[in-house]
């Protein structure tokens, strides 16, 4: 699938660049392009993971969590901590837990940085705030017209999102798109699938909103349903063009 999305800029004022190795495909903001560091910062969470799944092939292929590791590294950890709080395999956590480790890497040489992985999200910005639009697939007359308003003072934060009719991830939902916001991005990955994975039907989005809610950590929740539009938590929406 085509990134449409990623042609959509905000903070004109970072450098955009793209980095890809393997199936990973990250659009990278920052105060200065940093191609290398981020290549090796993909190889080196990439190989974690792949030596990890060698070691424990259930983590590759659970849709429920798998049980915590204390002896694992620490980005297997994480993944393993916001799978078992949404209730989903470690897997779905794979993307927000990447995006925030190469994002971490890059602030030891930038004040900002926002690395986009898949529609999964972790920024850090240095001031101001700034606007990340929901993507909903053009089923949704919403699509690119709702965007969450972030600030400086939240961040480091993970916002993540998963569809159940956009993309080619696991999904057993229907919604267009559902936003998890939470200060880890593995987490916020997690609860998306965990979210979009109860929301069948229009009437859904209440309760899969509270079930949401009740996941700790889970900072903000935004689900698009076709033209219906539901909200949960610390978000602040607004317009946006593109």
């Amino acid at each position: 699938m085509e990134r449409v999305y990623r042609n959509r800029p905000y903070r004109r004022d970072l450098a955009t660049f793209q980095v890809q190795v393997k199936e990973t495909d990250l659009l990278i903001r920052a105060d200065r392009e940093d191609r290398e560091e981020a290549c090796r910062s993909i190889l080196r969470w990439r190989s974690v993971v792949e030596e990890y799944i060698r070691l424990r092939p259930e983590f590759l292929t659970a849709l429920e969590p798998v049980g915590e590791d204390p002896l694992a590294p620490a980005l297997i950890r994480e993944m393993l901590h916001g799978s078992a709080a949404a209730g989903v395999g470690p897997m779905a956590a794979v993307a927000g837990a990447i995006a925030e480790a190469v994002g971490r890497d890059l602030l030891r040489r930038s004040r900002s940085v926002i690395v986009e992985n898949g529609g999964d999200i972790f920024l850090r910005i240095d001031e101001g705030e700034t606007s990340v639009g929901i993507f909903a697939g053009p089923r949704s007359p919403l699509n690119e017209k709702v965007a969450l308003k972030i600030r400086a003072s939240e961040t480091p934060l993970g916002v993540c999102t998963s569809s159940g009719t956009v993309g080619h991830s696991i999904s057993f939902g229907k919604a267009d798109a559902v936003c998890v916001t939470a200060p880890s991005a593995a987490l916020a990955d997690a609860a998306a699938t965990a979210v979009c994975n109860r929301i069948v039907r229009k009437e859904d989005i209440p309760g899969a909103l509270e079930w949401g809610g009740d996941i700790p950590g889970v900072a903000g929740i935004v689900v698009i349903f076709g033209d219906r539009l539901g909200a949960w938590g610390d978000v602040e929406l607004a317009g946006f063009s593109g």
